[in-house]
């Protein structure tokens, strides 16, 4: 990957630490409390309070947050396992909705250990070299990328094993771009065109593409309906906007298109709260996300072509055109939406997936 600053994890000391030290956290005896009422509430380890910053003062409703292994057990409960790889295959993903007129990102050569494909066209490429040269080539034939985004087919949850190759790297740093070869075929890599992000997002942040997490529920009837949305966003120079690398969240308004006041990211990178972009000093609350209501029905339409997962969180990019797809998640952590919405059990939606769970599974 292209080197990245990636803000260092807390452990578990320093984190307890650091909630103890916070001077917005609630009064110990509170917590105790709290946190002792969820243990029953729940019938689990607490996780819950820190994940979603209970301690926080003002973050009352604590009752209202899912614990994130019964969140998982849902979803799981709800998605066919042999369907899934449809979605969790990102070759397999662009083959099956590119038929289907879907808005994705341009999908410019993939490869199956050293076999590649390019168009109609296959071949073999035994070296670091001749893949180089093919990518030089691939530069050279379209002037306009400055990059390209390399990522693996299936297993690059979280922004691992994702590569985003510059022209001008590609140009002047050989060694590095035959490092990414033996990596690449080892498995199945996709080749895509970088997105450009509209440019309004990017005075949210620039360095990176800011994804949007938007779930879905297939009710019982058929019917779509978006649980909740957050997008995702970096506070330093990475390309990746992942929350699992450092990244904070912002819940969305559904209904408005805008941003919510506050951004979080996981307690192991920092209990620090944002109301603005440290870097960009956009404020996030009333930011209004173009194209919002497109989203909304790219992610419905995407949702009813795969009747056989009913509970999905689908990625979304915005480009100066409109939204892109860029992936769906069938094994998605609802633990960041069930946060970024203010807890899923008031959450309309999300009261029906639990209702039909609970009838379903008891039969």
């Amino acid at each position: 990957m292209e080197t990245t600053k990636k803000p260092a994890k807390l452990s578990k000391a320093k984190l307890f630490y650091e909630i103890y030290k916070d001077p917005d956290r609630k009064p110990l005896r509170q917590m105790l409390t709290e946190i002792s009422h969820l243990t029953f509430f729940n019938k689990t380890i607490p996780r819950v309070y820190f994940s979603r910053y209970l301690f926080k003062k003002g973050m009352g409703n604590i009752e209202n947050y899912i614990p994130s292994d019964h969140l998982d057990r849902i979803t799981s409960f709800f998605n066919e396992k042999d369907i899934s790889l449809t979605l969790e295959n990102k070759l397999y993903f662009d083959l099956y909705y590119k038929q289907f007129n879907i808005r994705l990102p341009k999908t410019i050569m993939y490869n199956l250990k050293k076999i590649f494909f390019f168009g109609t066209d296959s071949f073999q490429l035994d070296n670091g070299q001749d893949f180089h040269a093919v990518l030089k080539d691939i530069f050279n034939n379209n002037p306009d990328y400055d990059s390209i985004i390399i990522k693996k087919m299936y297993g690059s949850y979280g922004g691992y094993e994702i590569y985003k190759l510059s022209k001008q790297r590609c140009e002047e740093d050989a060694p590095y771009v035959e490092a990414i070869y033996q990596d690449v075929v080892r498995s199945g890599f996709l080749f895509q065109e970088t997105i450009i992000q509209h440019e309004h997002v990017d005075k949210l942040n620039p360095s990176c593409v800011n994804t949007i997490r938007i779930d879905t529920f297939i009710d019982s009837t058929g019917k779509v309906d978006v649980i909740s949305g957050f997008i995702r966003i970096n506070i330093n120079d990475s390309y990746l906007d992942n929350i699992t690398q450092g990244g904070y969240g912002i819940g969305i308004n559904l209904n408005a298109g805008t941003l919510k006041k506050y951004g979080y990211c996981y307690p192991k990178y920092g209990i620090k709260v944002l109301t603005s972009h440290p870097v960009t000093g956009t404020v996030f609350e009333g930011f209004e996300i173009p194209y919002f209501d497109q989203v909304k029905e790219l992610v419905i339409n995407a949702a009813k072509l795969m009747p056989g997962l009913r509970l999905v969180g689908w990625d979304v990019a915005i480009e100066k055109e409109g939204p892109v797809l860029i992936e769906g998640n069938s094994t998605y952590g609802a633990n960041g939406n069930d946060f970024h919405d203010g807890g899923y059990r008031v959450n309309k939606v999300y009261q029906n997936v639990m209702k039909e769970f609970q009838q379903l599974s008891k039969s």
